[in-house]
């Protein structure tokens, strides 16, 4: 497997051929479709001004003429009328100029070979050093006519200033390669990291922190990543702490009813003893029975897309029936209850409601004290429509406030093994009221009580 640095140096330089092959044929593009005319001409009108000096002025020795005009950066091609060629300057790459083309200068007719050039995809017309690539003019020396074929010498033409051009743009084309490295590194170093800490992760080893730094984009999944591995391991701990705990909770009346139903099964035990052990057997079966009905609707919540099936229904009936089904337990614990509930109808889940007024409730009635108070109180208003639960029993310290919704959570193991729980109501609860589109508020004094406050919106 290639890895990122190699892919991202492959691609780099694939970039930089491609924007060179790109930028060539633009450029040769444009010299054929508007410089090749411009070039020409101007090369003819030299061409015509050195002919015209030689039939003016006649110099004495036209080959020493010829031969400085080469050297001032031209090359050129004069043939006589006898079809006598000579060259004067570097000899072209191709000499591919057709006879015709020399008859016809030597008729009279110029020779616009530049204008005239094939257009062809990969070769730039200005650079193409080829004998047809020329101009010519006929000119009459002593008499004679001869035909005259010229190009510039590109060699000669370029200067130092073309050199430390061509060198400078060289330059910076490996310095980009060099800096684009270095940049690359630097971008992948980071995610290296993140690699290794997401292998870690896969290990289910959860401690360390990320040595990254930076407020990119990189930065900010690096920041994401280290709350998804501290969320991770606070899950882990939750869910290792919940196998504890669920185990327990288990294990304590399993081991309850194998005791009892070995104790049942001595015939000479009297019939009082035999009741006796059988209530404990049901109320231990009960147990384990909601445990396992609570950690069923968790799953059901969390795996269906829209659990909810929405109808319109009485809320202070739905309150008032729940209440009446709890109310031998208020009786036995000898404690009153304020009601205080208007005639609200909502639209909701009303099997998924119960279960939250159920919880709420049972909470209360389980952490008050005998003679204790619970109050209940339903309101709506035109935005929203509001539950309270209060109770003036054991309440709950500050510090355990914020967690109190997360799954699994108990305030402390001392309180459950006095009355039952499995740390799954009020998680239910607050998944329920979110489903519904509403919130979850609660307030908490030790020795005072607890208050929670279910606002859903009035729609």
């Amino acid at each position: 497997m290639r890895s990122l640095y190699g892919k991202f140096l492959s691609f780099t330089t694939g970039i930089m051929l491609t924007s060179a092959v790109i930028a060539f044929l633009v450029v040769n593009t444009y010299y054929h479709q508007q410089l090749k005319g411009q070039n020409d001409a101007k090369n003819m009108n030299i061409a015509l001004t050195i002919a015209e000096y030689i039939e003016t002025e006649e110099p004495a020795d036209l080959a020493g003429y010829f031969s400085t005009q080469a050297a001032s950066g031209y090359k050129l091609f004069v043939v006589n009328e006898n079809r006598e060629a000579t060259m004067y300057g570097a000899p072209f790459r191709v000499e591919n100029l057709r006879t015709a083309s020399v008859d016809q200068v030597l008729d009279g007719r110029p020779y616009h070979g530049m204008r005239d050039l094939k257009t062809e995809t990969f070769m730039t017309g200005f650079f193409s050093d080829e004998l047809a690539n020329t101009v010519g003019v006929p000119f009459t020396y002593n008499g004679e006519t001869y035909a005259l074929f010229m190009r510039p010498d590109i060699k000669l033409l370029f200067t130092e200033v073309h050199y430390l051009l061509g060198g400078m743009v060289v330059v910076m084309a490996i310095v980009s390669l060099l800096s684009m490295l270095i940049v690359a590194k630097k971008l992948i170093e980071p995610i290296t990291k993140l690699t290794a800490a997401a292998k870690k992760v896969g290990d289910e080893k959860f401690t360390g922190s990320l040595d990254i730094n930076r407020r990119d984009e990189i930065g900010q999944l690096a920041q994401s990543f280290q709350r998804m591995t501290e969320k991770l391991s606070e899950n882990d701990r939750v869910r290792k702490e919940f196998i504890s705990d669920v185990s327990h909770d288990f294990q304590s009346p399993l081991l309850n009813i194998k005791g009892y139903a070995n104790l049942l099964m001595d015939s000479g035990l009297p019939e009082r003893e035999r009741q006796n052990y059988a209530r404990v057997i049901q109320s231990e079966t009960e147990r384990l029975s909601s445990l396992t009905k609570q950690l069923l609707l968790l799953t059901s919540l969390d795996q269906l897309d829209s659990p909810l099936k929405q109808v319109k229904f009485r809320l202070d009936e739905q309150l008032k029936e729940v209440i009446r089904k709890q109310r031998w337990l208020l009786e036995e614990k000898q404690m009153s209850l304020v009601m205080e509930v208007d005639e609200v109808e909502m639209m909701g889940d009303p099997a998924f409601l119960e279960k939250v007024w159920e919880n709420l409730l049972s909470n209360a009635l389980k952490y008050t004290e005998m003679g204790g108070e619970i109050g209940v109180r339903l309101t709506e208003s035109a935005d929203e429509l509001k539950v309270i639960f209060r109770d003036n029993g054991a309440g709950i310290a500050e510090e355990h406030l914020r967690r109190l919704f997360d799954r699994f959570y108990r305030v402390d193991h001392s309180r459950t093994q006095q009355v039952e729980g499995t740390g799954l109501g009020l998680s239910i609860v607050h998944q329920v009221v979110k489903l519904h589109g509403g919130s979850v508020e609660v307030e908490s004094e030790e020795g005072i009580g607890t208050t929670f406050a279910v606002t859903f919106p009035n729609l």
